[in-house]
């Protein structure tokens, strides 16, 4: 799995992020002058450098000979439309973000601009504030993209990180701790909320260490009883227990040499910590119902959601233990504390997830970028993970919009992004969204094979072909190009 970092202070909300609009360059595409002009002020004061064009043929003649960070697209131009030139300027500049703006906005132009690769559509007149806002959205995930690359050579190159990325002075400090106790034998104690990343932690403290050649092993002790953690990790002889029909190594002698990661650590029984503390104490231990000793050289992780000088205050855990273990301790910060963090995070995991699912590339728009920045992520960088790797399943082309984030995230429901994108659009038009969106998936889903599409729908697969004609679904190859 793939994982990210970055911060902000807690109180700054999304809007606050910058776009750095000193640096960045808007391309207006739009036939109507005022038009022109009242977006080259409003941008202008914003601090962008923007250019215009008041066709098409000018306007990709300006995109050939120029760099932009974004593209505002009206979609009624003279001679080719809007939704007519947005697949040729995709095909020369993938990479550019594209806004569509226009006065005649319909469920079917919504649709079709986000399939050609627009990154989101804004209705005249529009709202400066949201404009802007979408704005800065699009040029930070793009930015983030480009930023990934580079980013992820630079931490390979200084600590051998393939699997984490993070630019933040705060996750920086953590890089450098965990580079500068990684070589060493000592125990380290890895504190921070669920989601955060702490086995990706423990994981590079292994590869950046001596014993990188040896097993890590991981264990989860919050996910099984006292005694059968116990064998798990010590081993049993035979007829230890009812069960124990024969003798078995645990995980300590399963990571000798190597590095034995103690996930959710707090919620281990009381018995169990002590015989864990005897092992960082003396590196032996004895088989569940054995009596000889079995001495190990293995490296203690530990890792906890919870804090532990609370736990030792409350009886629940033992204060010599939290002392054998705290000897150096990794604080991982929660999302919501850097939370310009986020685009970069997206760009890493729409990369990694297209690419498991053996789709082409996809981008979020604008304005679901904006609602992941606003959102408070109580499940942190696992959350925003599972996120994004829904929005590429559901995903029916190459943008993800709003409307395929969780509720939870953008809070309104699918309806609802539906009419912000067109407040004017029909039940109708909103039932049929939703069809094509569940007959799109149901087919991503079954490798774009109709036959077994409408055996898991209950229908006859002549019934799926009209559906599929009548909501213009184009099927892709069963190998998901």
């Amino acid at each position: 799995m793939p994982e990210v970092e970055l911060p902000l202070n807690q109180s700054e909300s999304a809007s606050s992020i910058s776009s750095d609009p000193s640096l960045a360059t808007i391309f207006v595409i739009d036939d109507e002058a005022s038009i022109r002009e009242s977006l080259e002020v409003l941008l202008t004061l914003e601090g962008y450098t923007v250019k215009m064009a008041a066709d098409g043929v000018e306007g990709l003649r300006i995109l050939d000979q120029n760099n932009f960070d974004l593209l505002l697209l009206d979609l009624a131009l003279p001679g080719q439309s809007g939704l007519e030139l947005l697949p040729q300027i995709k095909e020369r500049h993938p990479e550019l973000p594209v806004i569509m703006i226009t006065a005649y906005g319909t469920v079917d132009n919504v649709v079709d601009a986000i399939h050609a690769g627009a990154e989101n559509f804004v209705q005249k007149p529009w709202d400066n504030e949201k404009l802007l806002a979408d704005i800065r959205a699009a040029i930070a995930l793009r930015r983030a993209e480009e930023e990934n690359v580079q980013l992820k050579r630079t931490l390979k190159q200084r600590y051998n990180f393939s699997n984490i990325v993070g630019k933040s002075e705060v996750m920086l400090k953590v890089f450098d701790l965990v580079a500068q106790v990684a070589p060493s034998r000592s125990t380290v104690l890895i504190q921070g909320e669920s989601g955060t990343g702490k086995e990706l932690i423990a994981k590079a403290i292994h590869a950046n260490s001596p014993r990188k050649d040896k097993p890590f092993v991981p264990i989860n002790t919050g996910a099984m009883p006292s005694e059968l953690l116990e064998s798990t990790l010590f081993g049993h002889v035979k007829g230890a227990f009812t069960s124990a029909v024969s003798s078995k190594k645990g995980l300590f002698e399963v990571a000798n040499g190597g590095t034995l990661f103690l996930d959710e650590i707090a919620t281990m029984g009381m018995d169990t910590q002590s015989k864990i503390l005897r092992v960082l104490q003396d590196r032996r231990f004895m088989h569940l119902g054995g009596i000889e000793e079995v001495q190990v050289d293995v490296r203690i992780l530990a890792a906890t959601n919870i804090d532990l000088r609370q736990a030792v205050r409350d009886g629940r855990f033992r204060e010599d233990l939290f002392y054998r273990l705290n000897v150096i301790t990794v604080d991982l910060p929660p999302l919501r504390s850097r939370r310009e963090d986020i685009p970069l995070l997206v760009s890493h995991f729409l990369d990694f997830y297209t690419k498991e699912n053996g789709f082409s590339p996809r981008k979020l728009s604008a304005d679901a970028m904006r609602a992941l920045l606003d959102y408070e992520w109580p499940g942190n960088v696992r959350e925003l993970e599972n996120c994004i790797e829904r929005g590429v399943v559901l995903s029916s082309g190459p943008v993800i919009g709003s409307e395929l984030l969780p509720g939870q995230i953008t809070g309104r429901s699918f309806q609802d992004a539906m009419l912000a994108h067109n407040p004017n659009a029909s039940l109708f038009d909103i039932l049929e969204d939703i069809e094509r969106r569940m007959i799109t998936e149901k087919l991503e889903r079954c490798n774009w094979n109709q036959t077994e599409a409408a055996e898991q729908f209950h229908i006859p697969l002549s019934t799926l072909n009209q559906k599929i004609k009548r909501l213009s679904i184009e099927i892709r190859k069963k190998n998901r190009e």
